[in-house]
């Protein structure tokens, strides 16, 4: 990996550590459908407009169907799903959970697309995901209840991260020429379509607040729009494995952010988790270990 796609993967899990806070924000005032859907409304605005003017449009029309489904296992699907699970789970949680990415990714890799990781990356991918759970594990809260809202909350995380794993593998196969622009502009488009019926029939009744629409616009603007013309370019010119390798630092980020803005203390466990994950995040994407011949 270059020096430039690794300060940029960097700079990605910055962004997305952040969203989790967002959502803790604004989706008990929104409601997963609501936020979900006007987060990748207002995204794709912004991401039409700017492919209308560099004139890129004549990408959509020959790659709408796998456009339509990387919208769906990229965005549509598992945002509502990390969405619902704020609603149980922590900030902290909920980005460990996300960190089962890679994992996913690989599998799918194996299962799908026959291919094979060296026994580095795997070790890599443990060692970061065994960071990860260190890092959070005094964060993991669950609600008190015995609605075993926790537990769905967590399946759901699953399967989004499942998702996630789906969808960078799909797009490697079927859109590695696409422009990133075009991919972003439209899978986001498509899942905005989707998710528009459920968002009206589940808009909130009481007018939600200003740091509910002001989570609320970051998540679509920063979190998804910026976000992912960053993720799909890193995705074309890394592959899928290394890409959504990002994922080991979102937590990092996630609470960092909540000590800065939050005020939440950063304690020794935390950097030290951090350290793990930087280690495994290097073995993962090849910066440290043998080089294959």
């Amino acid at each position: 990996m270059k020096p430039s796609d690794l300060l940029e993967l960097v700079l990605l899990a910055a962004i997305w550590g952040a969203s989790f806070l967002f959502m803790r924000v604004a989706v008990p005032e929104f409601g997963p459908f609501a936020l979900v859907a006007m987060r990748l409304g207002l995204a794709s605005v912004g991401l039409m407009g700017l492919l209308a003017w560099r004139r890129q449009w004549a990408g959509l029309a020959p790659h709408w169907r796998a456009l339509v489904f990387v919208g769906a296992v990229n965005s549509a699907v598992p945002f509502v799903l990390f969405s619902f699970a704020a609603l149980s789970i922590s900030a902290g949680m909920s980005s460990l959970l996300n960190a089962t990415a890679p994992l996913w990714t690989a599998v799918v890799a194996f299962v799908w697309l026959r291919q094979g990781l060296s026994a580095w990356r795997v070790l890599g991918l443990a060692l970061g995901f065994v960071g990860v759970g260190f890092l959070a594990w005094e964060q993991v809260s669950f609600k008190p209840g015995g609605d075993h809202a926790g537990l769905w909350a967590v399946g759901a995380c699953l399967v989004a991260t499942l998702c996630y794993g789906v969808s960078a593998n799909a797009t490697r196969r079927y859109l590695a020429n696409v422009p990133a622009l075009t991919v972003t502009a439209g899978s986001q488009t498509a899942a905005s379509l989707m998710l528009l019926p459920l968002a009206v029939w589940h808009w909130p009744q009481t007018l939600p607040g200003p740091a509910a629409w002001g989570s609320a616009l970051c998540l679509a603007l920063l979190c998804t729009a910026i976000a992912l013309v960053m993720y799909f370019r890193l995705l074309q010119r890394v592959g899928p494995t290394q890409a959504v390798s990002v994922t080991f630092l979102i937590p990092v980020f996630g609470m960092l952010w909540g000590g800065l803005f939050l005020h939440e203390q950063v304690s020794a466990r935390m950097l030290g988790g951090g350290a793990v994950v930087m280690l495994g995040l290097a073995l993962a994407v090849g910066l440290i270990g043998p080089k294959p011949r």
